[in-house]
This record gives structure tokens, sequence and C-alpha cells, in this order.
């Protein structure tokens, strides 16, 4: 998935209010970006970390700058939480993910559950359709473990028991957690942040829901996915 172009550098001041950031570009200008992450972004809000920030003309918008990149540990990480599902749309054309390979159909936003839309839903003769929820994961604290989530993500253990009731109908369903980062070789749920969802992800696995894990590689000007990640249970 191709990033917006031109990036621009800068240094991080501070994160506040969750969605915006101050943010002193490379060329001296400070500005303000909005951030596109509800999350904690532990380890990524720390004043005096390179950013990259993209701009945008649209008049409408109240800010034209989005932070896309933070450099953290010595690469890049991805704190757009907007673009796991753009990056599994682009796989899932693409073929790109073995275990979804093979539909037919490939359908966005299709509601479910109670008063919730599954990110895709994809289907195909004589195979039963398969539910699949994208979940970003961006966290980082010791070796090369990634960790979702980084909060309490009550949304995302709901999510989890409603995949599970899917698969009780017979369909097939699946938790994608995407990895915006270059530096992990494991996956695990945080349960010292948010046990119950922690737990959540242990009951749905064993209900039958489906748990994959994807990293990426990050660039200035793209990302992709890269490689699927162990489950360290």
């Amino acid at each position: 998935m191709d990033l917006p172009q031109p990036l621009s550098h800068g240094r991080l001041v501070r994160r506040y209010k969750r969605f915006l950031a101050e943010v002193v570009l490379d060329d001296g200008r400070a500005v303000t970006a909005h951030v596109p992450n509800p999350g904690a972004m532990l380890g990524l809000r720390e004043p005096g970390l390179g950013v990259w920030l993209s701009w945008s003309a649209d008049p409408k918008r109240k800010l034209p700058w989005t932070l896309q990149l933070v450099e953290a540990d010595g690469g890049l990480v991805g704190v757009n939480t907007m673009n796991p599902n753009r990056l599994v749309a682009e796989a899932l054309a693409k073929g790109a993910i073995a275990e979804l390979a093979g539909y037919a159909s490939v359908r966005p936003e299709v509601k479910y559950g109670q008063a919730s839309r599954i990110d895709f839903l994809l289907t195909g003769p004589d195979r039963a359709a398969c539910w699949l929820e994208v979940k970003n994961c961006h966290f980082r604290r010791e070796g090369a473990l990634a960790e979702f989530p980084d909060c309490v993500a009550a949304r995302s253990a709901k999510h989890l028991r409603e995949l599970e009731a899917m698969v009780a109908q017979g369909d097939r369903a699946v938790v994608l957690f995407v990895v915006q980062r270059t530096d992990c070789e494991a996956f695990a749920a945080c349960h010292d942040l948010d046990p119950v969802f922690a737990k959540a992800l242990d009951g749905a696995a064993e209900a039958g829901v489906e748990v994959l894990v994807y990293a990426c590689d990050i660039e200035p000007e793209r990302v992709t996915i890269a490689r699927r990640l162990a489950w360290a249970r």
C-alpha cells in the first residue's frame, strides 16, 4: 500500500487529547497533526521521536497534517489504524495471504452480530463463508514480541464473541492482527494491560476462531503485509 507522498519528517513534541500531536518539522515549522489512533501508543509517543507526516490539500479538513509513521527502536512503526484494513484489502486482492486466498467475493463492512460490522466477508462456491476481523498492532516492549492491545480493548473482545457466533452457525471466522512494525517475530495477547481480552482471545480460538498474525515491511513510501508471525499463547 502506497503512503501519501511526499511524507514530511519531523520530531514529536507531544501527543495530546488522544488525536492530536505537536510536531516540529525538519525545516523548523511547528505544526499540529491529526493522530489516527485511539490507543495508548505506548513507546511511540515520547517527545523527540522522529515522525513522518502526510499532508492533505482537502479544504474540508481541520488539520491538513496526519501522523503516519514513528521512528522507534531503530525502525519505522505504522501508527495509522486506518491502514490495516487497506493493507488487508490489497493483500486479499493479490492473494498474498495464503490462508485467505481463493474466495470469489470479498465484501467490506458487512453488518453482523450486535450492531457491528465485520471488516471483510469472504464468500465463494462450495465453501463456508469467512468472517474476517482485522486488528492493528504496533506495541512491542520485550525482545521481538508484538502485543495487543496496549490499553483496554472492550470493543475488540466483543468482536471475538461475535466471531464465535459465526463459527457456531457453521461459518469460518478469522481474526487477523496486522503488526505495523518490522522488528517482531512472534505475537501475544497483552495479559497485564487487558486480561479480559487475552482470555477472550484464548476462548475464541478454542471455539474455532482462527488467529492469524502478519507483520509488515515498512518504508516512508509504502507499507506491505509481508510475513506470518507465530502466536505465542
